[in-house]
């Protein structure tokens, strides 16, 4: 269903999270669900749930509450799951081979078509059903495949020049792990970052400060 005007990015970023929770809904073989159930579940309040659906046209029914099943599938087709955007990973050192290995991409709306490392020794590699390529070939191969999205999995030094490519030979979206910071020098360039050092440190912030 259409976005209806602008959308927060706040808002986009609860998508996932209902996509992932009605998942489970269906696991358990939940047929329907009120606002204040899915509420009471994802620690939101109603109000915010039918506000957020609503932004996309809303999809309950008073009196009976959300089909489990579809809205599940109109969520997924919101985010656009089933359209699998051709996705790269540079870097298959320990964290890329453990990423490539144990993600599912197409669940998540991507398919892994290449991986690419600066080391010689890992060229030819196989990865997930997936040889490792050269980084020599990385502008060739953007330029035949043309992904869109890259999954960075290699040093902050590394990443300037790695983004460079990328971005000239197409690449709109990146998942970040280079902690470079890939939007203050390319403008218009879609990144979700992950630190994980960040995440560790706000998790002992918080326990150390719990009783407090």
């Amino acid at each position: 269903m259409p976005a209806k005007g602008y959308i927060s990015n706040s808002v986009i970023r609860r998508l996932p999270r209902y996509y992932r929770f009605l998942g489970e809904l269906q696991k358990e073989g939940t047929l329907k669900i009120s606002s204040a159930e899915l509420s009471a579940r994802m620690k939101l309040t109603a109000s915010q749930i039918r506000q957020d659906l609503n932004c996309y046209g809303g999809f309950g029914q008073q009196g009976y509450g959300y089909n489990v099943d579809v809205l599940r599938r109109e969520i997924g087709e919101i985010i656009g799951v089933k359209k699998k955007i051709k996705t790269i990973l540079i870097g298959a050192g320990n964290l890329g081979k453990a990423i490539t290995s144990y993600f599912d991409f197409p669940k998540y709306g991507c398919e892994l078509i290449g991986i690419f490392d600066v080391d010689p020794q890992l060229e030819g590699a196989e990865i997930a059903s997936l040889s490792v390529c050269s980084m020599t070939k990385l502008t060739a191969f953007c330029g035949e495949k043309k992904p869109e999205i890259a999954v960075l999995c290699i040093p902050k030094d590394s990443a300037p020049a790695v983004c460079e490519i990328l971005v000239e030979s197409g690449v709109k979206a990146f998942l970040n792990f280079s902690h470079y910071d890939i939007n203050l020098h390319f403008e218009g360039i879609i990144t979700e970052n992950v630190h994980m050092g960040d995440s560790l440190l706000t998790l002992a912030y918080n326990v150390n400060n719990k009783d407090k």
